[in-house]
């Protein structure tokens, strides 16, 4: 008997875009790229997606509900994880217009924290599908130290997974 197995691979990629302030944002001049690759899918945020393949009881990763959150835990990633791991400094963040965008087996989030946001060590990023952690569901976490982002500056945050 011959079989056919079929196997979804997804890849993330997160990149974290600095800029000296609003006026460099808005002139699109950065002053660093950080482009960082995988992350590690959550067990609710697999659960979330089969509820919304099969037409379940599940919150949509759309421009309303989407999240990018950053905060300061290093804490190692691990599948049963159901939040960002830092006690006080994090931030989950709105989509900007336009996003999540869906290409080519593709989707982009795209999140911007502004001058007086996320003032703090970014080590580890999610995507959660709603306003409120208690009751959100976080699709992945990367543990990636990326710097300390100071007031005034502005950083924003993609993660595009492609799917093959």
């Amino acid at each position: 008997m011959n079989a056919i197995a079929e196997v979804i691979i997804p890849r993330p990629v997160w990149t974290v875009t600095k800029f000296a302030g609003d006026a460099a944002f808005e002139a699109g001049e950065h002053y660093e790229k950080s482009v960082i690759e995988g992350n590690l899918l959550l067990n609710e945020g697999i659960t979330e997606l089969l509820a919304l393949l099969t037409g379940g009881s599940a919150n949509a990763f759309s421009n309303a509900n989407a999240r990018l959150g950053v905060g300061d835990s290093a804490t190692a990633a691990a599948a049963a994880q159901t939040a960002l791991q830092a006690s006080t400094n994090k931030l989950y963040k709105a989509m900007e217009a336009g996003y999540p965008a869906v290409a080519n087996q593709s989707v982009s989030f795209r999140s911007v924290f502004g001058s007086s946001e996320a003032n703090f060590a970014w080590e580890e990023f999610s995507v959660m599908n709603g306003s409120d952690e208690a009751t959100s569901k976080n699709l992945n976490r990367k543990v990636s130290s990326q710097g300390t982002k100071a007031s005034g500056q502005t950083w924003q945050l993609d993660l595009t997974i492609t799917f093959s």
